[in-house]
């Protein structure tokens, strides 16, 4: 033993964000001049930096560094105790390398954040908003959930789970269910405000403001259509009632006339003629008088207009209104996919110049890459965002890997990707249904690129025969297992339907990108 050491104090405590100091006093107690060098060792080494990095000491002098802690203000600095150690090396003596251990202490912060997703819901008899929770402190979060309205008690409100418990950096979604109290039978649709809050112990409550628009349940243009139609109805029964046809007493005349002139001619056979010669002439002004009261009772009846939904055709171009999925697309190219990388600065969510040179690279380095079987500027055009360039531009989280083993008795943070991969690469339209989905894990693949967030799931079995559609539609064996070559067919792009670009159908169209 050539050294002597000590820590003041060898217990401390900081907050994340700021920092505080230990000193560290070291004795050469060797009989030769030694440089001694130092390393932080533990888990809270990257927050320890040491000055000076060494010293050299004479036979029985004493030196002095300083270890500075600064963790950051992030869910990674766990609160709660972390102990740590010094690593001393001896240049002269390295098999006399000792550790100097103390004790650090985090303390507690709380960061909470809160979305609604989406932010505006409409319905007749109820709206269906999830609430994103993210726990950006350095503890677990207990919560519980409520809402209620503004001003008046409108809704009524259904939450599950109405009481969440979040780990440090992750994210928790909850579902709310709002119905009105009273239902609108017709007129023109009300906005309803509402707020959804995260409640805390000795916090105050961090409230969410969403729109509820209700819709009556006879919208204006059936209203318009029903009584324009009750109107015609009316006016046609009027007219039926009232029109009387003036041919009847022609035809009483030309009976008087006919029976004159027979009479004198053939008085055995009168009886018998004049019966026919009355059913003729009545039977002529009769059919003249049904036709005429037929044709005054027929009204044409207006066909009834079809709701209009928005209709939102595939590849995006760069005539579109910024949105969720070019945001991702820039994301996922800031970072780097397929040897291109988007520096030049651009609108978020918007296909500009920018953005559409970086994703025409991706496109031309993935067919490069992959030769004839990658088809991206084929299948949506150089430069657009389809179907066939989304499904690929998620495929590249897998880059490195030959497979994605997915349990269904486990969470695991690559579900949320393996979905929306799928769901890009089987859906050839996309309802409002696959629209929100879609949407929740585009957000979820954003969180992880940008803010290292990871959303874990557990694979159902729906997944799993998802992955078995996938490989029959390429006519692969059905294992529902995300293997080598299904994997390859992601990351080139490959799709349900390759030449058809594909539409969205769904009312609200376009997604806005994260604020």
């Amino acid at each position: 033993m050539t050294t002597w050491t000590s820590l003041e104090p060898a217990s401390t405590t900081v907050d994340p964000g700021s920092s505080t100091t230990v000193r560290l006093r070291l004795r050469n107690t060797g009989d030769v001049v030694d440089e001694y060098r130092f390393e932080a060792v533990g888990d809270v080494a990257p927050y320890v930096s040491v000055e000076p990095p060494s010293i050299r000491l004479f036979p029985g002098t004493t030196g002095v560094v300083e270890l500075t802690f600064a963790p950051p203000r992030t869910p990674d600095a766990t609160a709660g105790p972390h102990p740590y150690g010094v690593r001393i090396l001896p240049t002269e003596h390295p098999e006399a390398t000792t550790v100097a251990e103390g004790n650090v202490t985090f303390t507690t912060f709380m960061e909470v954040r809160a979305e609604l997703v989406p932010q505006t819901v409409k319905g007749r008899f109820r709206g269906r908003p999830k609430l994103a929770v993210d726990n950006l402190g350095n503890t677990v979060l207990t919560a519980s959930i409520g809402g209620g309205d503004k001003s008046t008690d409108d809704l009524s409100y259904d939450i599950v789970p109405s009481n969440v418990q979040i780990e440090p950096g992750r994210a928790a979604f909850v579902d709310a269910t709002l119905k009105p109290r009273q239902i609108t039978w017709a007129g023109q649709k009300q906005e309803r405000p509402y707020e959804l809050s995260v409640r805390r112990s000795g916090f105050e409550p961090l409230a969410v403001n969403g729109t509820y628009v209700q819709r009556s349940f006879l919208p204006l243009w059936m209203m318009t259509t029903l009584s324009l139609l009750l109107a015609l109805t009316i006016t046609g029964l009027v007219l039926w009632f009232t029109y009387k046809a003036p041919v009847r007493t022609l035809a009483k005349e030309q009976v008087q006339k006919v029976a004159a002139t027979a009479l004198p001619e053939e008085p055995p056979e009168q009886p018998t003629q004049k019966p026919t010669q009355d059913t003729e002439s009545s039977e002529e002004p009769g059919g003249s008088d049904g036709g005429g009261g037929g044709g005054g009772g027929q009204e044409e009846k207006p066909e009834k207009e079809e709701k209009k939904v928005e209709r939102g055709p595939l590849p995006l171009t760069s005539e579109d209104e910024p949105n969720l999925f070019v945001q991702f697309a820039q994301v996922r190219l800031t970072v780097g996919a397929g040897g291109c990388k988007l520096t030049a600065e651009h609108t978020v969510g918007k296909l500009d110049a920018a953005t559409v040179k970086a994703l025409k690279c991706f496109q031309q380095s993935n067919k490069s890459s992959y030769g004839s079987f990658s088809t991206l500027a084929e299948s949506d055009g150089l430069g657009n965002l389809g179907r066939a360039t989304m499904t690929a531009l998620l495929a590249s989280h897998f880059v490195d890997a030959k497979t994605v083993p997915l349990s269904l008795d486990e969470s695991s943070p690559e579900v949320p990707w393996v979905r929306n991969i799928l769901l890009w690469g089987t859906q050839a339209e996309i309802d409002d249904g696959d629209l929100a989905t879609t949407v929740k894990y585009t957000k979820a693949n954003i969180d992880y690129l940008q803010k290292h967030v990871q959303l874990k799931e557990k694979p159902t079995q729906g997944l799993m025969d998802r992955i078995k559609e996938y490989q029959g539609q390429f006519a692969a064996e059905k294992t529902g297992v995300l293997d080598e070559l299904t994997l390859n067919k992601t990351k080139v792009g490959w799709i349900n339907g390759q030449d058809e670009p594909g539409t969205v159908t769904a009312e609200d169209w376009l997604p806005a990108p994260v604020e």
